[in-house]
């Protein structure tokens, strides 16, 4: 039932949007279910992209898009999706303004996949400059909501009138608050690298497969307060989503029985890190080195069911036995 509440809260929010577009809106927005070239064409860089951007709305439909992330987000979440978005207006003073892609708060784009008040599956996203938001909607029910990645940049602003602002605070001082509880033989296990890398290693693949392998300091390995601290670190990525929905998420993925913890890099404060928390069902990514690591990428990602993969392979199939085909 608690899933069932947030995709119908999704539908709803997605047909008022549908609505109030014009026809060349719509035309931008609207894209077929089955494209997958587009659907899982995901991204958090600066670039062009598909889908119909806040810059080219009016005030209303704006507040529609925003009501429409909300339902995919917890309060707390959805309030730094718009701090991160709000990030590009500092970095534009930074930068200045000659660049192929400017850094706007508007150049973020919304996608809408397939009938949302129809039976077949669909889904959404929202995607700009270190916001990507993937949600795939399956029978109704099914609801898979991965990738979904939050960056910063700066992740600590450090000058002007929001100097001290941390758009993703708990990604980072939460491992670090880990890491330095581990005692010698620990670190030794958790750190797999004293040189991180420059960026998330699974980076926008469609689905994580054979790109990262578990490493680190497996859970079972840590004192009962360390694997709180892990687990602490763990619902900061799934309590991103609504209340109900974390829970489910949280139910999904069990006791953290073969969770692992790998750090790389610097432990130092301002240096360049990395750290990975990984298991059969998930991964949580966070990569902190570019702009003199002043610049966070963190990504969680379904092993299973990105895109809602194994959900759609579970709903063909029961098609095809069924005699209903896709």
């Amino acid at each position: 039932m608690p899933r069932q509440q947030t995709v119908t809260r999704m539908a709803d929010a997605a047909t008022a949007l549908l609505e109030s577009l014009t026809p060349q809106q719509r035309s931008q927005a609207l894209f077929d279910f089955g494209d997958e070239t587009v659907r899982k064409d995901w991204h958090y860089v600066p670039r062009d992209r598909a889908g119909l951007s806040l810059k080219e709305m009016d005030e209303s439909q704006r507040t529609l898009v925003l009501a429409l992330v909300g339902t995919g987000l917890s309060v707390d979440a959805h309030q730094r999706v718009q701090t991160i978005m709000q990030l590009e207006s500092v970095l534009a003073e930074l930068e200045g303004s000659d660049r192929t892609h400017p850094r706007e708060p508007e150049l973020y784009y919304i996608s809408l996949f397939g009938d949302a008040q129809g039976d077949a599956p669909w889904g959404w996203r929202f995607e700009g400059h270190h916001i990507s938001l993937n949600n795939t909607i399956v029978d109704g029910t099914g609801l898979s909501t991965a990738p979904l990645f939050l960056g910063a940049n700066p992740a600590q602003v450090r000058h002007g009138e929001s100097a001290g602002l941390r758009a993703l605070k708990e990604e980072e001082d939460l491992a670090r608050e880990l890491l330095h509880d581990l005692d010698g033989e620990q670190k030794r296990a958790a750190i797999v690298s004293h040189e991180a890398p420059p960026d998330i290693i699974t980076r926008n693949v469609p689905h994580v497969r054979g790109e990262v392998h578990a490493e680190g300091l497996a859970m079972v390995a840590m004192t009962p307060g360390q694997r709180e601290l892990l687990a602490a670190l763990v619902r900061v990525y799934v309590e991103r989503l609504p209340e109900e929905q974390a829970e489910a998420e949280l139910a999904r993925i069990g006791r953290f029985t073969h969770t692992h913890f790998a750090w790389a890099g610097s432990e130092e404060c301002g240096s360049p890190h990395y750290y990975r928390v990984q298991d059969p069902a998930f991964v949580a990514e966070y990569d902190n080195t570019q702009n003199n690591a002043n610049h966070i990428h963190a990504v969680w990602r379904d092993l299973n069911n990105d895109f809602g993969e194994d959900m759609l392979r579970r709903h063909y199939g029961e098609g095809h036995r069924n005699g209903l085909g896709h």
